[in-house]
């Protein structure tokens, strides 16, 4: 008795075991989209961040995915899948040139730019992860407003 007791917690036990390990985490798209942008030259530069301290990231190296879309009649759309759900920021450049780079003048920049949440940018407006993250618990599509200075 006590040996068929102790083989039935064992067999619970892998089962319970084997349920856990086949559970995938569920993940999700995010699609982002921009449109109005003043030209077909170049491509659009999707940039995500996951990450505080990453973000803005004026040089393109701190964010969890990079994707370059085409710009087809003004407007250009990437989705990246396979997220967890978390807090998630964008960054989007219009690279006009394709070189992976803001182009600047003195100061601004000659390209678009863009930021997830933000209609505009400035000097009393920068860019901040906070103001710029949002929530992804499904999937989801967030619209970019694309800033020429």
């Amino acid at each position: 008795m006590k040996t068929a007791l102790n083989l039935l917690q064992l067999t619970l036990i892998v089962l319970l075991l084997s349920s856990f390990h086949n559970q995938k985490m569920e993940t999700y798209n995010l699609t982002i989209e921009v449109k109005d942008l003043r030209n077909s030259s170049g491509t659009v530069l999707f940039a995500l961040y996951n990450k505080e301290d990453a973000f803005p990231d004026e040089h393109y190296k701190k964010y969890l995915k990079k994707d370059t879309g085409k710009i087809v009649k003004g407007t250009s759309t990437v989705t990246f899948g396979n997220l967890p759900a978390g807090k998630y920021a964008v960054n989007i450049l219009h690279d006009e040139d394709n070189d992976g780079k803001i182009k600047k003048g003195i100061i601004l920049p000659k390209e678009g730019i863009g930021f997830s949440n933000y209609e505009s940018i400035g000097f009393s407006n920068k860019p901040s992860f906070s103001k710029a993250s949002f929530h992804l618990q499904s999937d989801k599509t967030v619209k970019i407003k694309i800033i020429y200075l």
